[in-house]
């Protein structure tokens, strides 16, 4: 091609050869010639500009963590409560701000040791849970033989030591804080009625130890069924009704006026100055009625409680067990939780929710001898000095049991009075 027509001068030269050829040809030619003229003109050639490069979007990298499994039921008759450890264990993570713990929930409902294996297979290095004791049954074989420390949220004495501790609140605990109380009042006679059955024998077991270290003394303990009819038989055989009629019946008590008084005027007191109700609220109350028709009711009995009654405030309404005392975890941090619980999750928390917090709070404070991808240093766990949480000082002695510092409360009208504080350090156990 020749490019000299690109030039002004090369183009002048072009348009004036097109033209002088026009002069000679007649009119009609023109528009013809000059379309030819035209047409030999081309363009500068266009040059694309290269496609612009596909970004290449890299898979962001997994940041090394501690792994953590919460082993929990999510489904089924407990999935609540499982719900609200869950949630609560991952509102502590936020807030201790450790980027280096990495939590999993596995559903323990349709099998815990299915659950457990999963677990395994994933990386994590610590359970956090179960919470039933059957579970923890269930999956304790799978974490022992993969060096995993279980801290689970059952409160069954019974599957605990092995590499397995449970945080879970222990009735002979809170027995044995109300009992020291009541003693450092001045009580110095127990009496008890406990259910049949793994929690009665364990209330029954810590009482009498606790009443014995004491210094004080028991003098009746009965067992009962929960049915009406049961409840009464258990009270008029606490309370040694008939060998007391008997004995107000020999004989009599003249009044003033020179009449007799009936035998329920006559009778002596019961052998006991404070009453052990091993059950919950509601049981207690269909007590109340037996024990005031027996000689034992509200304003002649001091009445004790388990640690149950920390998780029913409707015990207040209950106006027979106005002045009872119980023992329990501390309730002021846990009122908090549970108003930042229902900010966020938009429901009431269960009160269990506080060991899923906690197991968490703990995890965090061993972190900083535990290396990432390395077995959980399971000898912090038991640590003499404790740890601190929103249910109070807790540590793990070589049982694997949660040893806690308990407060004691006393029921009233407005909801309940603690009448002695929790301890803040083990240096210390208050009796009083």
């Amino acid at each position: 091609m020749d490019m000299s027509i690109y030039s002004m001068e090369g183009r002048g030269r072009f348009w004036n050869r097109c033209f002088s050829g026009l002069k000679r040809t007649a009119l009609p030619m023109v528009a013809l010639a000059a379309a030819a003229c035209t047409q030999t003109v081309q363009k500068a050639p266009q040059v694309e500009a290269p496609p612009a490069p596909v970004p290449v979007v890299e898979a962001p990298k997994e940041i090394p963590q501690n792994r953590v499994a919460l082993l929990l039921p999510m489904s089924g008759g407990t999935a609540r409560v499982g719900q609200s450890l869950a949630n609560a264990a991952n509102m502590a993570l936020l807030d201790v701000k450790n980027t280096n713990i990495k939590l999993t929930v596995y559903d323990t409902a349709p099998g815990a040791a299915a659950a457990a294996r999963r677990a395994v297979a994933e990386g994590n290095k610590l359970f956090l849970g179960p919470l039933l004791a059957a579970d923890v049954t269930a999956v304790r074989g799978v974490a022992k033989a993969a060096g995993i420390p279980i801290i689970s949220y059952s409160n069954d004495a019974e599957v605990a030591g092995n590499g397995v501790y449970i945080l879970g609140f222990q009735p002979d605990q809170s027995i044995d804080r109300v009992v020291r109380y009541a003693r450092s009042q001045g009580v110095e006679r127990f009496g008890a009625l406990v259910p049949v059955g793994n929690y009665g024998q364990r209330a029954s077991g810590a009482m009498l130890r606790a009443v014995r270290d004491a210094g004080g003394k028991v003098t009746a303990v009965e067992t009962y069924e929960r049915s009406r009819a049961k409840l009464q038989a258990a009270v008029r055989r606490l309370t040694d009704y008939e060998a007391r009629v008997a004995r107000a019946s020999q004989g009599g008590i003249v009044r003033a006026d020179g009449t007799v008084a009936p035998v329920q005027e006559r009778l002596g007191p019961v052998s006991f100055q404070a009453l052990l109700i091993a059950d919950g609220s509601q049981i207690a109350s269909a007590f109340l009625g037996p024990l005031t028709q027996y000689g034992a009711g509200p304003g002649k009995v001091r009445y004790l409680g388990p640690e149950l009654w920390n998780a029913e405030p409707g015990i207040r309404t209950v106006q027979g067990l106005h002045g009872a005392w119980y023992a329990s975890v501390p309730d002021t941090r846990f009122t908090q939780l549970a108003s930042r619980y229902r900010a966020k999750f938009g429901g009431a928390p269960s009160r269990l929710a506080s060991l899923g917090y906690d197991s968490v709070l703990l995890v965090n404070a061993i972190a900083d001898s535990w290396t990432i991808g390395s077995s959980f240093p399971e000898g912090r766990l038991r640590d003499s000095d404790g740890f601190a949480g929103v249910d109070g000082i807790f540590r793990f002695g070589a049982s694997g049991i949660a040893d806690r510092g308990l407060e004691v409360g006393q029921v009233g009208a407005s909801g309940t009075t603690v009448v002695s504080p929790a301890p803040r350090t083990f240096a210390k156990r208050p009796g009083a």
